[in-house]
């Protein structure tokens, strides 16, 4: 696989590379990010290397992020698929400063839009489900966003399964702008999102784009069990990376112990631990791109060698072993023999 291997994203025409880049550390803002030099660094070799899918929020480094793109972008927008996203809180205490409804769409778009110094924005994702907004009003605010020019595409992150699939019913039966990317949270210690999202991203057109493929930089081997005395973490994107992983549950002995098989497999491929976690996501057929966070130079070289690597079955099927997490019901329950055999007949069946 190569970086100009280009796929389509989702059920739509457009070209994205393999692997996207994440902007999150772009900016020093919340204490553990990359200053500007070392940015527009990391962008132009992703750019250089035939990379074209750049992804951001307005939330990140407080607006840092997508001002530095905008920065970066200067003259060479139109080679850039541009996502950012929206929801998350920048006014507090502004209670319509945050959330998933018209307004702070509205609002957020056009700051986004300023920040970024373009006249329009790639694909936009709704970035978290906030369980009081109407799905209609969300696609109806996203559709006159693409009818306007100033978004291309639209997507969602973080938002339970049966929501999105309803969603996309509903974006397909009005005639509206569908959902073209999911962007969840995936890798060898978080797999619970192959019981709904994964499949249903796959049966509705929706590009998987994971973030957090190394699970908080826990795949990278970087942690040992002497990091569990974390002191609970902090439940904030400010902090140490380290205190942030233990916020959000990556940072457990099992996930230790899923690194530890990384670490092996790696070293029997002569690979890094990072390179196996990347490629192992791309493994999915339902992925379009996994989401690259590099915080420096030397992070991004060494994750996009991921696109070299190759397991054998073996070796797939430890990492499997390791990291699997039990489907459940009705999963599990229609995949017994007894229940097959009973809806089957012993028939041999299987897709053309």
């Amino acid at each position: 696989m190569k970086m100009d291997h280009y796929r389509l994203l989702g059920r739509s025409g457009l070209r994205i590379s393999p692997l996207a880049l994440g902007t999150m550390t772009f900016g020093t803002d919340w204490g553990w990010g990359t200053d500007k030099d070392e940015a527009r660094a990391i962008f132009d070799t992703y750019l250089d290397r035939g990379g074209n899918l750049v992804d951001t929020a307005d939330f990140y480094t407080n607006g840092t992020s997508e001002k530095f793109l905008g920065e970066f972008m200067a003259d060479r927008r139109d080679r850039v698929v541009l996502a950012t996203k929206y929801t998350l809180t920048t006014g507090a205490p502004d209670p319509n400063s945050g959330g998933n409804h018209r307004k702070n769409m509205t609002r957020s778009v056009e700051a986004s839009l300023r920040r970024l110094n373009t006249d329009y924005i790639d694909l936009l994702y709704l970035h978290a489900w906030d369980y009081t907004t109407p799905a209609e009003e969300v696609l109806r605010s996203m559709d006159d966003l693409v009818r306007s020019g100033k978004v291309l595409y639209v997507g969602i992150s973080d938002t339970p399964a049966w929501q999105v699939s309803r969603m996309q019913a509903i974006a397909d039966l009005r005639g509206w702008s569908p959902l073209i990317a999911l962007q969840i949270e995936y890798s060898l210690i978080e797999r619970t999102v192959e019981r709904e999202l994964i499949p249903m991203a796959k049966e509705m057109g929706l590009g998987v784009m994971p973030w957090s493929a190394l699970g908080s930089g826990v795949l990278t081997g970087k942690y040992s069990h002497a990091d569990l005395d974390h002191g609970g973490g902090v439940a904030q994107a400010q902090g140490t990376r380290k205190n942030v992983a233990a916020a959000n549950g990556s940072l457990t002995e099992r996930t230790l112990g899923i690194a530890d098989v990384v670490k092996k497999v790696a070293a029997e491929l002569g690979a890094t631990p990072s390179q196996v976690a990347l490629a192992w996501t791309l493994r999915n057929s339902a992925v379009a791109a996994p989401i690259v966070g590099a915080r420096t130079l030397a992070q991004l070289n060494d994750n996009l060698g991921a696109l070299d690597v190759e397991f054998t079955d073996d070796q797939l099927a430890v990492l499997d072993a390791a990291s699997a997490v039990e489907l459940g019901f009705p999963h599990d329950f229609l995949t017994k023999p007894m229940t097959r055999d009973v809806i089957f007949g012993g028939v041999s069946i299987s897709r053309s």
